[in-house]
């Protein structure tokens, strides 16, 4: 089961405001730790071979509903971003590379 998205839960709490007319929330009753120790092995869920997948694209599908594309500004934009970036940090690595390489060959190996 896909996760609510955080506008679904704000959508949920304020209903529960509205229908408690303001009252204060009782305090939630946390059972004690010894009744953790005391429980049952929960039994063994068989599940039909490929049932995994079917779950996991169904899942995927409901996350990628979620998601918020970007408009096409604002990919040609981060397009743009990572390839100056790239062709900086080449550049640098280039010119180090050159560097390194007559040190070694003239300084250690000459």
């Amino acid at each position: 089961m896909a996760r609510q998205t955080r506008a679904q839960r704000r959508a949920r709490r304020a209903e529960r405001e509205r229908q408690g007319n303001g009252a204060e929330a009782r305090p939630v009753q946390r059972q004690p730790q010894m009744a953790a120790v005391a429980r049952a092995e929960p039994a063994v869920e068989r599940r039909l071979p490929g049932s995994g997948i079917r779950r996991f694209v169904g899942e995927s599908a409901a996350e990628l509903k979620k998601v918020e594309w970007p408009a096409q500004q604002q990919l040609i934009q981060g397009t743009a971003v990572v390839l100056i970036a790239c062709i900086i940090v080449g550049t640098y690595l280039w010119l180090a590379d050159l560097a390194f390489k007559r040190l070694v060959q003239n300084v250690f190996l000459g």
